[in-house]
């Protein structure tokens, strides 16, 4: 974020500014430009925001239309004081004046339901022309703060769902009498903005958007890149597997997939480069690492809060169902990286580029607030809001033991304004999300959509999980996660359910491709940010980071097929572990095929096969499985004997 930067990886090891690559491609760090005494009023403004939001949380009764309606004020205030209209070089301490009426018109819109909130409830569904003006005046400036601090693409789903509502999907036979209902589903009930989206954004992601501000200043991210380092640095293409372990590790308290990659990619991606890596596959390798860290327990970008609410089941419950998958996903980046290290012969770090082991157990301190906040959370002993506030103090507390990154008045500021500015973007898509489901809801597209993929199925549940997975990926670019899982829970995951695939499987299986779409070209955004960095070609980025999280193709259809993976129907740990297992053979033999090595280099047969074996490995019967297993020890015998027969022409 530009008011607040992080610390830069030297000038030399870093082709393009953090800065630079954040602001192209995280609509979030587009920001305005504010010094001296300004600066210091904008970023007091926002840790007062930040502060009304944990109290609200914590301590307030209010109605929830009065909670919710100040909230969204709140959010589109600040939008406009911290995002200007359009990318490029701001004017230091500058707002023009169209913004200041767009920033007046669209907080007094939503403050005025927070003040009559009673009367508007009383109302019902009877609304003067002015009161439905207020209501579109909310909307749009909503929409265009949205726009501001996420980008076009959530907007212009948004943008097709309500304008269906407003010509054919509505049965009102005139056109204001369709926006009057449009408008009074969208602000005046809890169906449009004020939904589960940004209830639960209210509630729960933005204190623990706070409590990753306040973790990050802790130098938790260099004791994660310090401790990949010592556990992997070492080995066979040693910096790119640190990338995946340092992002797995970071994905925990992570929110964003751009952020995760620039954070941790400044550091890593010169490393991989200079280790001998492409620099496509060095970004590649980042980018879909640190994509990962979004359905990385116990955080999941957020989205863990807003699936545990659609389910009504424990939040604790949701982060473990969700360990076997994401540690199956990162298994497969990392099984890919090593390959590509083996086929290109590539060497470790040097003793000296690794940090002494005892460095690292000095700071085993700074995983105590994230400790805290697992346990608070898997015990129930606390709620979600209580154990985020707790484990704020700890991080506050951890912070005195470290000279480098005590967390002094001033840095408590900044942490504070920190969390507020990284809570509008998410919030504002949040309410946009919420207009997607409300349209869909009120005009009953879902079920259209439903019946589609259905009848296109054919009653065959492995189409409907492909077409499915093609909708998501297409929904979900350019989105981020919370807003992302939201729409796909609205659009696709009732479509999983209806094909008979379990509620919890369903769920899962549409927020993990939602998420991929951070990776897929067209919009790969992670992909084009980590591409900016290495100075690669962006589209051969994408392409080969979608190779590289090929485990996220594979293990949401293992699953959605067998949901024991989620400890689903009637899981045993023989059961999880057989599966575990499996799983992790067929993506084996899958990336073995995409980067055609195993253990020497593969001809085409054998990749064939390989592929073959590890796609038959995702059906959960035991023939299939027998059979995947064989055939790929069958391509393994074949590639040992390659192996020996090569060594000794060589010798």
């Amino acid at each position: 974020m530009a008011l607040f930067k992080k610390k830069a990886a030297p000038a030399d090891a870093v082709p393009q500014s953090v800065e630079d690559v954040m602001k192209k491609y995280d609509r979030e760090s587009n920001t305005r430009v504010w010094e001296g005494v300004p600066r210091i009023l904008v970023q007091c403004t926002l840790a007062l925001f930040s502060l009304f939001c944990i109290y609200v949380t914590l301590f307030a009764t209010w109605l929830e239309e009065i909670r919710l309606t100040s909230f969204v004020a709140c959010i589109v205030f600040l939008g406009y004081l911290i995002f200007p209209a359009k990318k490029g070089v701001q004017k230091t301490n500058h707002i023009p004046w169209y913004d200041l009426v767009l920033m007046v018109c669209g907080t007094a819109s939503y403050l005025y339901y927070t003040i009559f909130a009673f009367d508007i409830i009383k109302q019902g569904a009877k609304f003067d022309t002015w009161q439905i003006l207020i209501g579109i005046v909310a909307i749009v400036t909503l929409a265009e703060v949205c726009r501001r601090s996420v980008g076009l693409p959530i907007l212009i789903v948004a943008g097709a769902f309500v304008a269906y509502a407003l010509t054919v999907g509505l049965s009102n036979p005139s056109f204001m009498g369709k926006l009057n209902y449009t408008v009074r589903s969208l602000f005046y009930s809890k169906e449009g903005i004020f939904s589960a989206p940004i209830n639960t954004c209210s509630k729960f992601i933005v204190i623990f958007i706070i409590f990753g501000a306040f973790l990050e200043r802790t130098g938790i991210a260099d004791f994660f890149i310090d401790a990949a380092n010592v556990v992997v640095g070492r080995f066979s293409g040693g910096p790119a597997k640190v990338a995946v372990v340092a992002s797995a590790m970071e994905g925990m308290v992570s929110g964003s997939s751009v952020a995760n990659t620039v954070g941790s990619g400044s550091v890593t991606i010169p490393l991989m480069k200079k280790t001998g890596y492409t620099p496509e596959f060095a970004a590649a390798a980042e980018a879909s690492a640190s994509t990962g860290g979004q359905i990385m327990p116990p955080i999941m970008g957020a989205a863990a809060f807003l699936m545990a609410d659609n389910l009504g089941v424990p939040y604790g419950s949701i982060i473990g169902k969700a360990v076997l998958p994401a540690l199956l996903y990162f298994a497969g980046v990392f099984i890919t990286v090593h390959l590509e290290a083996k086929k290109l012969g590539l060497k470790g770090l040097s003793k000296d580029q690794i940090p002494k082991f005892r460095h690292i157990w000095k700071q085993l301190y700074l995983l105590l607030p994230l400790i805290l906040l697992i346990y608070l959370v898997s015990s129930n002993s606390k709620t979600i809001q209580t154990a985020a506030a707790l484990s704020i103090i700890a991080a506050i507390v951890v912070s005195l033991f470290n000279k480098k990154n005590r967390l002094t008045p001033k840095r408590l500021l900044e942490a504070l304004a920190a969390g507020g500015q990284g809570a509008l973007g998410v919030a504002a898509a949040c309410g946009i999300a919420g207009i997607i489901a409300g349209t869909i809801t009120m005009t009953g597209l879902a079920n259209v959509i439903i019946n589609g993929i259905v009848a296109l199925s054919g009653n065959l549940t492995i189409i409907a999980l492909f077409l499915t997975m093609i909708c998501c990926i297409i929904l979900g670019m350019g989105v981020p996660t919370t807003a992302n899982y939201c729409i796909m829970a609205a659009t696709c995951a009732p479509i999983l359910v209806r094909m008979g695939v379990p509620m919890v499987a369903a769920h899962f299986f549409v927020f993990y491709f939602g998420i991929v779409a951070d990776l897929t070209p067209p919009v790969a955004l992670a992909a084009y940010a980590g591409s900016a960095i290495a100075q690669s070609n962006p589209m051969k980025t994408a392409i080969t980071s979608t190779k590289l999280a090929i485990g996220a193709f594979i293990v949401p259809y293992v699953f959605a097929l067998n949901p024991i993976m989620i400890l689903e129907g009637n899981p045993s740990f023989l059961k999880v572990l057989l599966i575990a297992c499996t799983s992790l053979i067929g993506i084996f033999g899958v990336s073995a095929c995409l980067e055609g090595y195993a253990i020497a280099k593969m001809n085409w047969p054998q990749r064939i096969l390989s592929l073959a074996a590890g796609l038959l490995l995702i059906d959960p019967s035991g023939l299939t499985d027998v059979i995947g297993i064989s055939v790929l020890a069958l391509v393994l015998l074949w590639q040992f004997f390659q192996f020996k027969k090569n060594k000794i022409a060589n010798a």
